[in-house]
């Protein structure tokens, strides 16, 4: 199994710390457990930032990066987590232990989380500024008030941080930038996703319900050691015309399409693919014209993935396609670049064409600088995600194109050598899907 080891997290460690500059103290904790009813708690999934810089998976801890007055002395990396204790162990399993912190995940401190509160008003002596996730968790943000009043009232005579300064803006932009080994994982994942998405398109057939589809993927992933990056979409027929469908209990009919929205996570990085195809292997004549619309505007729409365009080209280029397919059907009518400037396509086209992907489905980074879309640049991966949704009661449409939801989606790097879809192994064309369902 493909894993970062712990260099790669010294070296985000050691960009944070040059970003923060001199005499200042970045404070960020990990996720909370969440319950899923009464003692039953979700399966725990650590905080993505907080893995990005320490590699550390378990629940209830923090990360400290410390610098002082000069380059030359460095930073200090103290880690707080949960001590090894044999009781809890058996209970909920095993833990790194403060003796783990230190030589496996190589901290220059480590302390017991219960102790959080006590020592870390030390460590804000002698800083100018303070960074944290401001906002993030409602409980830090007053935790760290207290600490500075307490830091304050322990130490009169010493300098306390007067700055406190949003943490998201520095380590959000170092994940926009994936390096090498990131996106070697994130094709994992896509590799991974890529099978299950074959596999549905082999097992489906009409009678079957949407959640024995969605189970033929979360085999795929749980074989492969992955969980779902996200709450699968498995929409048939009508279902497909809501974006966020998630309720997956309707039965599949033949005639219908079904749209599969659904990924995996590979060591902490996402995946995120959907495709479209009949349930009963072949297209009518209604789907393929919809499709092809669909399908045409997604491959103009990669192909704008490139160093130095706008993030919302790919956008510009899909709606563009989409709007001439609609009026080419007769499902719209009037002129395209007056359509485009109302936005009335929006009434069979209602969302953007793509997100950041990353760590977390809809990753982090900020679209926009100086109120203006951002350039793509290397490094950066982002979805490309065109769809057209006929709504079924919609009676300005002709009843034979009511109730038909398409989107075709594929994760797409941006490389010096252009856009590098990491999704490709799976079919999307109408004559693949028909060849590969016909073999099933």
């Amino acid at each position: 199994m493909k894993k970062l080891t712990q260099a790669y997290f010294a070296e985000r460690r050691d960009h944070l710390a040059a970003e923060i500059g001199l005499r200042s103290i970045a404070i960020i904790a990990t996720s909370p457990e969440v319950m899923r009813n009464n003692d039953a708690d979700y399966k725990y999934r650590a905080d993505s930032s907080f893995f990005y810089l320490t590699g550390f998976a378990e629940p209830e801890a923090v990360a400290v990066i410390e610098t002082f007055d000069s380059e030359e002395e460095g930073y200090c990396y103290t880690l707080f987590c949960r001590e090894r204790d044999r009781g809890m162990e058996i209970w909920n399993g095993y833990r790194a232990g403060l003796d783990g912190a230190l030589n496996d995940y190589e901290a220059d401190e480590a302390y017991a989380i219960d102790t959080l509160d006590e020592e870390i008003i030390a460590k804000l002596v002698n800083k100018d500024k303070v960074f944290y996730r401001i906002g993030h968790q409602e409980e830090f943000d007053t935790r760290v008030t207290q600490w500075l009043k307490q830091a304050e009232k322990n130490y009169r005579n010493a300098h306390i941080p007067a700055q406190i300064i949003q943490l998201n803006r520095i380590v959000n932009e170092m994940r926009l930038y994936k390096s090498s080994e990131e996106i070697e994982l994130m094709q994992i994942a896509s590799d991974i996703s890529a099978q299950a998405h074959t596999r549905a398109m082999q097992t489906v057939e009409p009678g079957m319900m949407e959640y024995a589809l969605e189970a033929e993927l979360n085999y795929i992933f749980g074989k492969n050691g992955c969980v779902p990056s996200y709450n699968s979409i498995v929409g048939g027929g009508e279902n497909a015309c809501i974006l966020h469908y998630v309720e997956n209990n309707k039965e599949l009919k033949d005639g219908d399409l079904v749209l599969i929205d659904a990924a995996c996570e590979y060591e902490f990085y996402a995946s995120d693919i959907t495709r479209t195809f009949p349930v009963n292997g072949k297209f009518s004549e209604e789907q393929k014209a919809l499709y092809n619309v669909v399908l045409k505007a997604q491959i103009a729409a990669i192909d704008q993935v490139r160093i130095g365009h706008s993030y919302q080209a790919p956008h510009h280029a899909a709606v563009k396609i989409l709007v001439e397919g609609l009026l080419d059907l007769g499902i719209m009518k009037g002129k395209a670049e007056d359509i485009i400037k109302d936005e009335s396509y929006r009434q069979f086209y209602m969302h953007g064409t793509g997100h950041w992907l990353g760590m977390d489905v809809h990753d982090v980074g900020a679209y926009t600088i100086d109120g203006k879309w951002r350039n793509y640049e290397d490094g950066m991966v982002v979805t490309v995600e065109p769809g057209l949704y006929i709504a079924p009661d919609d009676e300005s449409v002709d009843l034979k194109w009511r109730g038909i939801g398409i989107r075709i989606e594929d994760d797409v790097v941006v490389t010096k050598k252009g856009p590098l879809i990491l999704t490709k192994n799976v079919v999307k064309t109408i004559e693949d899907i028909e060849k590969l369902m016909a073999q099933s």
